[in-house]
């Protein structure tokens, strides 16, 4: 009976389910080492990096290492082996204490104090590009998704976009370097001598004499690294708003901006930050561009601590206010420590020892910490939003 109701046409169904079955446990095999590669990684940096960071005593933090700058860590070392870790400000004085009991000092560079001027430099970095990225790629993936006619010519422009994501990020840091660093338009009443070209305006010069190394020609090359992530994830997340909500729209009489402006961005605002969380993290973790616009190995103040020369005692309100403002814009062209860039010094350039790897494995902590931190944010604004727009 079982062989007259047999289907004739399924054939070796034993065969099949063996290679399905193996095709599942391939996958499954796949993701489980990834999944265990990552959480090696995170328990390394964790193992290490978190005994830097974290103390067991109050406050429980290394609050030196996260308020400092970094500096030369000189260690002064007894006849007896011991070991004195301090500044420069303090080695004299421990070898003074020490006496004829002083063996040896060593030095070495950039692991003392803390990090306080790569995470601001981070910080100031991502802020920027994030902004630029955000304006510039959201409002293109508006032109692509909603003005655009179809055609060759926008899936060229589409084309180039996905091109542009695999485009290597040293590439990007020569950029930068050109079109920023070296060319960028300036309002100056004395042009640099190495202007591409100056404009007189009347009252100033517009001078293609570019930004220097700074946090502007950092934050906007960063930009641009980040920007195809942003524009291709903005424009699906456009696309996948109801074509319902566009049509309904107008015909309540709005305009096609009126339109995106008021029933398809804020419904497509949780997945463009979404694309933000991704943007987030690469710009904070890029090495090559920053190296060639904006960072330093070695800075010994903050950005906002620019020497301004001090106003008279009788000066207005109107000069104070112009002197804040300068000193706020102050902050975006000066050069900046950044943590990767600090990682890289410390793991490339210090000769390795026990003391140049608590400093590499510290930092690394806290750059994994900061990271994280953002795209929580990220996440939970999206999360929010998503709940207040449902469809």
């Amino acid at each position: 009976m079982s062989d007259l109701t047999a289907n004739p046409f399924a054939g070796d169904q034993s065969a099949v389910r063996r290679r399905e079955t193996a095709v599942r446990w391939l996958l499954r095999g796949s993701t489980l080492l990834i999944v265990a590669v990552t959480i090696s990684i995170v328990a390394h940096i964790f193992i290490k990096g978190a005994p830097i960071t974290f103390r067991s005593e109050f406050p429980f933090v290394n609050v030196k290492f996260l308020t400092e700058l970094p500096g030369t860590l000189h260690v002064i070392v007894d006849k007896q082996g011991r070991a004195f870790e301090t500044d420069v400000n303090g080695a004299d004085v421990i070898k003074k204490q020490l006496g004829d009991n002083f063996r040896e000092e060593k030095t070495i560079s950039y692991s003392g104090g803390g990090i306080l001027g790569p995470i601001v430099g981070t910080a100031l970095l991502v802020i920027v590009s994030v902004a630029v990225a955000l304006f510039l790629g959201v409002a293109s993936a508006v032109y692509l998704s909603e003005y655009a006619s179809k055609g060759r010519r926008v899936e060229l422009i589409r084309l180039a976009i996905l091109n542009l994501a695999g485009v290597p990020s040293v590439v990007f840091g020569l950029f930068g370097l050109g079109a920023f660093v070296l060319t960028a338009p300036v309002l100056t009443d004395a042009p640099h001598e190495r202007t591409l070209l100056a404009i007189p305006l009347g009252f100033t010069t517009l001078s293609f004499q570019g930004w220097d190394t700074c946090v502007l020609s950092g934050g906007f090359t960063l930009a641009f690294v980040i920007l195809p992530v942003i524009i291709t994830a903005s424009e699906q997340c456009l696309q996948a708003v109801p074509q319902g909500f566009r049509e309904t729209s107008m015909a309540l009489g709005a305009t096609r901006w009126q339109t995106i402006w008021r029933a398809v961005l804020p419904f497509a605002t949780p997945g463009i930050l979404t694309s933000s969380i991704l943007g987030i993290a690469r710009a904070a973790g890029e090495t090559a561009p920053i190296m060639f616009t904006a960072a330093l190995a070695f800075k010994d103040k903050l950005p906002w601590q620019k020497d301004v020369t001090p106003l008279p005692a009788d000066a207005g309100w109107f000069a104070n206010w112009e002197q804040a403002v300068e000193r706020f814009l102050g902050i975006f062209t000066e050069s900046v420590q950044a943590l990767p860039y600090h990682i890289y010094t410390l793991a490339a350039r210090i000769p390795h020892n026990e003391y140049s790897e608590r400093a590499q494995y510290g930092s690394v902590f806290v750059f994994l910490l900061l990271v994280a931190g953002l795209a929580a944010a990220s996440i939970w604004l999206r999360r929010r939003l998503r709940g207040k727009y449902k469809w």
